[in-house]
């Protein structure tokens, strides 16, 4: 089965051409890009050798090194700007954490040497099938070909690079990373103040709600540890499950755990995309428990998503009384632009006046509920998570139309995270040019002197930081425990942790 991939990160870029090579060295490319409607087959292997052209196409259009210039004579220049990204990776971009994280151990393993890397060109070429036994030769051939960005594959039973050369069926994806994916476009019917590509400070709550919901269920109820959020770079946030039992799930499982989080589904006669039985099940009440404040700040405040006639008749097809309806209608209809606040809280008002004599109250409850969560529950591309075999953009790669490095989030300030400052590669190159304390003392006692890293010039650090900090915590993890098991930590929901699948 080919990987699914619908754009190449899931986030709204223009489709690149698939290309596979078994060694970067001898790599050819054909500079054509694939036509949108060939997105469902970009990754067949029938293509692997439908498209080869000369190996130089690589280098004269961008692919290849370049000589570095200096910081400050490529400041001006576009943020996808070859020299710009050369200056990135070979700077900034921290291999070596990349490398512990992917390889679930300090010493070189079949883990990274088997994991898939995929490049993405400057002349919209894609390199599928690309390995490396360690980190050194993952970076030499990154400043070699110099791509716009890469994505990480699954761990294969052999070498990704080696595939042909081996038995029929032999080669087959074992372990990968169990991954999510938030879009801001999902959220386009609901979302007031952007739409497509644009994004604000308002509609990343979306987002916000969203990964609060998510990462909840993921340790409380599925019991997973090792959860890392990265912002996509643009609008939206990916989710990196690494426990090696996340990481040994076959597609049946992640099918499964992708229809946990369907809830927002195609809406009904009535329009009512969320139909939820009763009692709750435990993850949407905590859901609805989390979100329901988030509905009054985030949607009714900040969205406003029934100010206008039309906008309003939708929230009255979500209500289950017809006499209660006809009252509210009448009601907005007599106040000029009445807010959404106003219109929500006139449901509970007008219903406990007795407009109704049909009206059930526990019926119109349950339908509130199903409204906040209409608007605030995650809206996730399922197929992003079913498959084992899905490719997603590394962490810490420049998004190539916003220049903003696909940081990590600290979740446990999960509030504080603004995409705007998350910092572009053009503003960290100016913050190394304008560094003025070249080196720095280890202590007071000590006349010895420690050039000072790149990373700890930017306000990169804090996300380099937070990254090291989550693979360190891994690495701990995936240690081979020779003393005794040490007790479990109790789970303070009283969730099963582990679920039958």
């Amino acid at each position: 089965m080919a990987p699914h991939k619908t754009t190449p990160d899931g986030d709204g870029d223009d489709a690149m051409q698939d290309v596979d090579s078994m060694q970067v060295d001898s790599v050819e490319v054909d500079e054509k890009p694939a036509a949108k409607d060939e997105l469902e087959h970009i990754f067949d292997d029938d293509l692997d050798d439908e498209q080869m052209v000369d190996a130089s196409n690589i280098y004269k259009n961008g692919g290849g090194k370049t000589n570095t210039a200096a910081i400050s004579d490529i400041l001006s220049a576009s943020p996808s700007d070859p020299e710009v990204m050369l200056q990135f990776y070979s700077r900034l971009f921290p291999w070596r954490q990349l490398f512990r994280w992917l390889n679930h151990s300090e010493l070189p393993s079949s883990d990274f040497a088997h994991r898939e890397f995929a490049f993405t060109l400057h002349n919209e070429a894609y390199l599928r099938y690309q390995c490396y036994p360690t980190f050194e030769t993952l970076r030499r051939d990154v400043l070699k070909l110099n791509p716009s960005r890469f994505e990480i594959g699954p761990i294969y039973s052999a070498k990704p690079k080696d595939r042909k050369q081996l038995p029929k069926g032999s080669f087959k994806p074992l372990e990968k990373e169990l991954v999510f994916d938030i879009d801001l476009t999902d959220y386009d019917e609901i979302r007031t103040c952007c739409s497509k590509t644009k994004i604000c400070i308002k509609c990343w709550q979306f987002v916000t709600m969203a990964i609060k919901v998510i990462d909840a269920a993921l340790r409380e109820d599925f019991g997973f540890q090792h959860i890392m959020w990265v912002y996509s770079g643009r609008r939206g946030a990916h989710a990196w499950v690494c426990d090696k039992k996340a990481r040994k799930l076959d597609d049946g499982k992640r099918r499964a755990i992708a229809a946990y989080f369907d809830v927002v589904k195609g809406g009904s006669q009535s329009g009512k995309k969320v139909n939820l039985d009763r009692p709750l099940h435990p993850h949407i009440k905590r859901s609805h428990d989390f979100l329901k404040d988030d509905f009054k700040r985030n949607i009714l405040e900040n969205q406003d998503p029934f100010r206008t006639e039309k906008q309003s008749e939708r929230l009255l097809q979500l209500l289950p009384d017809r006499q209660l309806n006809d009252a509210l209608r009448e009601k907005w209809d007599s106040t000029i632009d009445r807010s959404s606040s106003d219109k929500w809280k006139d449901i509970d008002v007008l219903a406990g006046a007795g407009v109704s004599k049909t009206i059930v109250p526990r019926v119109l409850l349950e339908h509130k509920q199903d409204i906040i969560l209409e608007y605030t529950y995650p809206r996730l591309d399922a197929e992003v998570s079913k498959h084992l075999n899905h490719l997603l953009k590394s962490p810490f790669v420049v998004h190539p139309g916003t220049g903003k490095v696909c940081v990590p989030i600290d979740v446990s300030k999960l509030d504080d995270f603004d995409p705007d400052n998350v910092p572009t590669v053009m503003q960290l190159l100016k913050e190394i040019d304008e560094w003025k304390n070249p080196v720095k003392k280890e202590d007071d006692g000590d006349n010895s002197i420690q050039r000072v890293s790149d990373i700890d010039k930017t306000s990169l650090k804090p996300y380099h930081d937070l990254f090291s900090k989550f693979v360190q915590k891994l690495l701990n993890a995936e240690k081979p425990r020779t003393e005794e098991k040490p007790a479990l930590k109790e789970n303070p929901l009283k969730i099963k942790a582990e679920p039958d699948w």
